[in-house]
């Protein structure tokens, strides 16, 4: 049976908390003053005015609607591509024997140390001769590619307990390797597919490297976040609320679905009790 936590382990949590949050209150607050306020701290409580300038001046100066779909076509298919093609991945690394197999997973599974700085020259060559820059391919092949490093590995550790007697059933039943992936290892192994999918696309909507050197047009928000920061004066009102309109999105994407990011976390289907 589990006890009632201990009074100091609540305050402990309870002023963590309030740390955190600080920060966040003081970006909506900046947000809502205007910049002779905000120059003076948005701490201060002598002249305190609030507006709505600032949001006004945003949204009519600067592509937000264009930027947030852009953001969301990108993370969107990133997600979508990296949820199907990692686990068929590791299944094919975990249950199937082909040559080379071992040779192949180190290579992939290495790629997870690598600098992602260590690819921009490279990549902005080959999407230079092949005519791609500033086309929405030179952005999703390395969000996919890249991300294989750390989804393969999550979803086959998650296959180490996924019990064997289910694939040589499916095999007996005279299922193929795709038919067991789909009617067996698919639908028992949603739980790691979430769990990619969310912290994929919480890395591709705010990765800002790869779009800002890729494309020129219809870029993502951080990007546009980035290009708010006047080139002599900071704007700190009209960033804060480039911040605050970026993580909308990916907080209420959380919010949703943290309870398949805790699962794909912590159970192992198929295991035994």
């Amino acid at each position: 049976m589990i006890g009632k936590a201990p009074r100091w382990i609540i305050v402990v949590v309870g002023i963590v908390a309030f740390i955190w949050i600080v920060p966040i209150i003081g970006i909506v607050v900046t947000s809502l003053r205007p910049p002779e306020g905000v120059s003076l701290g948005w701490w201060r409580f002598d002249h305190f005015d609030l507006t709505l300038s600032a949001w006004r001046r945003v949204w009519d100066k600067y592509p937000l609607a264009e930027s947030m779909w852009a953001t969301m076509k990108l993370a969107g298919i990133a997600t979508a591509l990296t949820m199907l093609l990692t686990p068929a991945a590791a299944y094919a690394f975990h249950f199937l024997t082909f040559p080379l197999r071992r040779v192949l997973l180190i290579i992939i599974i290495n790629a997870f140390v690598l600098p992602q700085q260590v690819v921009i020259i490279p990549l902005f060559t080959l999407w230079r001769d092949l005519g791609l820059i500033d086309n929405i391919l030179s952005v999703l092949v390395p969000y996919v590619g890249m991300s294989f490093a750390w989804s393969i590995f999550l979803v086959k550790n998650f296959f180490e307990d996924f019990p064997r007697e289910l694939i040589e059933a499916a095999k007996i039943d005279g299922c193929g390797p795709l038919a067991t992936f789909r009617h067996v290892v698919l639908p028992n192994s949603l739980s790691p597919i979430f769990a990619v999918g969310i912290l994929q696309f919480l890395w591709t909507w705010n990765a800002l490297l790869l779009p800002m050197l890729f494309l020129r047009n219809n870029v993502p928000l951080p990007v546009l976040l980035a290009r708010i920061s006047g080139s002599y004066e900071i704007n700190w009102d009209l960033r804060s609320v480039a911040a605050i309109i970026t993580t909308i999105v990916p907080l209420l994407v959380f919010l949703v679905f943290q309870r398949q990011f805790a699962a794909g976390s912590q159970t192992r289907a198929g295991a035994k009790e």
